[in-house]
């Protein structure tokens, strides 16, 4: 609960950046993690992990000795993520320098990419600039996993976004839609 009265404190002072509600739930969080080998992972990246609904998947999923790092532009919400999660590495900066942080840790390229980005919300140059770095540190045949409200998916930002992943991955694929989660959503499932 008072997770939730935080998220929502944090929607209300940058509703743009947080772009929800709510955190994320559990069963989306699943949704999101029950595919795409994680479990083989060298090394993971979660964009936009918020409060960690996300990250606590993650880490279930993947190898200990697994490099994973995380990058929250909201402060407040990268300096909680940390303290509760010490196993992951989190950048209080954008997601727009993926690639820049993992080649400082030693990888060229990573094997799966989460995003809990609010992409419907995000102007358009930031959507671009963000998945140009994810292409970019993606190995090929490497994973990215993001999700959008069912709601939101006639927005323009929304239709845009759904194409431009078409357009970088070679398959894209939508999950079922995760009703157990405030709004109700689908992951989109993409490989490079």
């Amino acid at each position: 609960m008072k997770e939730s009265i935080g998220f929502l404190r944090q929607f209300v002072r940058q509703p743009l950046s947080v772009g929800a509600i709510a955190p994320s739930s559990k069963w989306l969080a699943r949704a999101m993690v029950e595919w795409g080998d994680l479990h083989k992972a060298d090394a993971v990246a979660e964009l936009g992990p918020g409060t960690g609904p996300f990250t606590r998947a993650i880490l279930d999923a993947i190898d200990p000795k697994t490099l994973f790092l995380a990058f929250e532009v909201n402060v407040d919400f990268a300096a909680r993520l940390q303290e509760r999660f010490p196993a992951v590495t989190v950048y209080p900066d954008s997601a727009e320098r993926l690639r820049e942080y993992f080649v400082q840790h030693g990888k060229e390229q990573v094997d799966a990419v989460l995003s809990g980005l609010p992409w419907a919300s995000l102007p358009i140059e930031v959507q671009t600039s963000v998945m140009q770095a994810v292409v970019e540190t993606l190995r090929p045949g490497g994973t990215f996993a993001t999700f959008a409200y069912i709601h939101a998916l006639g927005l323009p930002n929304a239709r845009r976004f759904g194409k431009r992943l078409e357009s970088l991955f070679g398959s894209v694929e939508r999950s079922s839609i995760v009703w157990r989660n405030l709004p109700p959503a689908f992951v989109y499932r993409c490989r490079k």
